[in-house]
């Protein structure tokens, strides 16, 4: 089998019918996707029996209800395709999504692309953010070229990637269960992993921004998680060696800064003590920007 599409639902009865219609629509007929039901109390769980019934190649998987990461790591328990594909439960994939995949594929570990934001209060789309054409011989040089360029979609989103399963199983890379922003978490370990990379400027995911999303609802939690991948992937690049850390100290400064900067004033000080300042520090000296941030920061400005 070529592909295993994962797919995480909990309570999205508006939007399910849509996301599995793309999948079920597909040009390319050589896939299977795991519907991971992460406790939903409405119609959700209805509604994928329906797809049960259309297609064998949809396969349900039901949990409690234990989030994101948990149910993406349920469904890659479950994959048994060559590669992997991640599709949020309100959002869809391009008809020939699938297809375009499998015509750029040469054993990657992975293959990115870009995607649509679909905004629902107006209806609009905005456009896809182009790129490149080209092929890396690591996942730190594709890293290094694209993390920090200016993008509609951010680059961190593991929605625009195929993964291969293999890959994935060789280096142990899960979702950390719990936390928000565990792609800015993932994203980073599977591209220092990464030995073969391809990037195609091909559209192939349709992402549904509403208001009530996870990325769109003010949460004084996701502060706190930010603070706290921050000082893990800190504590992971630091010790690495052989590649340029530039770019990555960069990231891990900007979610430090953004950490501390975004916060209430009445929940800073939370916040500065859960900061590895000795990680900071080394991560920040890229930019005297950065020093004079992370100064300001250290002293309480």
């Amino acid at each position: 089998m070529l592909f295993s599409i994962i797919i995480p639902i909990y309570n999205v009865e508006k939007y399910l019918r849509d996301c599995l219609d793309s999948v079920l629509g597909q040009t390319c007929p050589d896939w299977e996707a795991i519907c991971v039901n992460d406790g939903s109390t409405d119609e959700s769980n209805a509604i994928l029996e329906e797809y049960l019934e259309k297609d064998s190649r949809f396969k349900v998987i039901n949990q409690d209800n234990r989030g994101l990461s948990s149910a993406r790591n349920t469904g890659m328990d479950n994959a048994e395709g060559n590669y992997i594909l991640f599709l949020d439960s309100d959002d869809w994939l391009g008809k020939n999504a699938l297809e375009v995949l499998a015509g750029n594929m040469g054993g990657e570990d992975l293959i990115c692309f870009s995607g649509r934001r679909y905004f629902e209060n107006d209806y609009s789309f905005h456009p896809a953010d182009s790129l490149s054409k080209k092929q890396y011989a690591s996942g730190m040089d594709y890293y290094n070229d694209n993390a920090l360029q200016h993008r509609d979609f951010a680059f961190v989103c593991v929605v625009l990637r195929a993964y291969r399963r293999q890959f994935l199983l060789e280096n142990v890379l899960r979702f950390k269960e719990g936390i928000y922003h565990e792609d800015n978490l993932f994203t980073p370990l599977a591209c220092f992993y990464a030995r073969k990379v391809r990037m195609i400027d091909e559209s192939l995911y349709n992402y549904r921004v509403r208001e009530s999303s996870i990325t769109t609802t003010d949460n004084p939690q996701r502060l706190k998680d930010l603070m706290e991948t921050a000082n893990e992937l800190a504590a992971f690049f630091i010790p690495k060696k052989g590649f340029d850390k530039t770019i990555v100290y960069r990231a891990i400064t900007h979610y430090y800064q953004a950490a501390l900067t975004k916060a209430p004033k009445e929940r800073r000080e939370d916040l500065r003590r859960l900061c590895d300042w000795k990680k900071y520090y080394i991560v920040s000296r890229t930019k005297t920007r950065h020093q004079l941030n992370f100064l300001k920061s250290k002293i309480g400005l």
